[in-house]
């Protein structure tokens, strides 16, 4: 039976709340759209009047989707060239979801979707559905055909395994910004001990080039291999510019409620640095510049808001 206008309204309102839910379980802008997108085929061949409760069920297809994609997603891992990194959303992203509270920031900040990589998938899965949409234990039991006790037990296990060797400190978005562009003057002054200042001793700086733009396989770790590295990045270079296209424009923005550090190159997203601060300063730098990660956020840059950049780098 054909879908009625209804049918399709019901669906589009509960669209942005299925991306929100499927980007925090993939960790992927693109595979997000296709899952909800494969939800709405499945709401399609359903019957929607037969369905008493349609959130609760497009949550619980949604969620087995993406479920099945996490299963296959740790096989394609295994021989992803270099480190791999989460999707980045840059500020004001509807995907990025609810932000009223401390638990719904934490749960989509790029810091913790690189750490949830640890999590088995019904951990995952559990955390988010409770910690970033309020799900109660016996919703959840429902939607993974798990017991009641069972979704109590995985998300305390989930929140230990969040929980090690991490400290965070929030940070709004102006402060987010002046966090950013202290770190980059400090990086294109050529004072290398001015950037070593604003890093904690256990910094680390990964990046993700997915086979595609050169990057180091293995993390630098401690702040004067991170400093280095940092210094040296920002450094003008011929081979820089050939590699990107132009010189890039420098931008402080935030990603995932983080600071971050955005290259743009005529329009184009080339690379988005995420920060993670804690009190005692920039405890890691997480990179993206695989360009099959970056679609999403260029589309994003290109509707404007932005602002002028802070500098051309190289």
């Amino acid at each position: 039976m054909p879908l009625t206008a209804e049918d399709v309204d019901r669906f589009e309102i509960a669209r942005p709340r299925l991306g929100a839910i499927a980007y925090r379980l993939l960790g992927s802008a693109s595979d997000a759209e296709d899952a909800v997108q494969e939800t709405f085929l499945r709401w399609h061949a359903a019957d929607p009047r037969r369905i008493e409760v349609p959130e609760a069920w497009l949550t619980k297809v949604l969620t087995r989707l993406c479920l099945n994609q996490l299963t296959s997603a740790r096989a394609r891992r295994e021989t992803y060239v270099g480190q791999w990194l989460p999707e980045p959303l840059l500020e004001g992203d509807p995907m990025l979801g609810p932000a009223e509270t401390a638990e719904q920031r934490e749960s989509v900040s790029y810091a913790v979707l690189t750490l949830m990589e640890r999590l088995s998938p019904n951990e995952r899965a559990v955390y988010v559905l409770r910690e970033a949409f309020g799900h109660s234990h016996r919703e959840i039991a429902d939607i993974l055909d798990i017991g009641e006790a069972a979704s109590q037990q995985i998300f305390h296990r989930a929140k230990r395994h969040l929980a090690q060797g991490r400290t965070r400190t929030e940070v709004d978005g102006a402060a987010a910004r002046r966090i950013a562009e202290e770190f980059l003057t400090a990086a294109t002054s050529g004072k290398y001990d001015g950037l070593l200042r604003l890093l904690t001793d256990d910094a680390v700086a990964v990046g993700d080039g997915g086979g595609k733009v050169p990057a180091r396989a293995k993390a630098f770790e401690g702040a004067r291999a991170v400093a280095k590295f940092m210094w040296g990045l920002f450094r003008p270079a011929q081979s820089k510019r050939t590699l990107v296209g132009g010189s890039p424009e420098i931008h402080a923005t935030t990603a995932n409620g983080e600071p971050a550090v955005v290259a743009v190159v005529e329009g184009r997203v080339v690379g988005i640095v995420c920060l993670e601060v804690t009190p005692e300063g920039i405890a890691a730098f997480r990179s993206q510049v695989n360009p099959d990660k970056l679609g999403r956020a260029t589309r994003r840059w290109a509707e404007g808001g932005h602002g002028e950049p802070l500098f051309h780098a190289f």
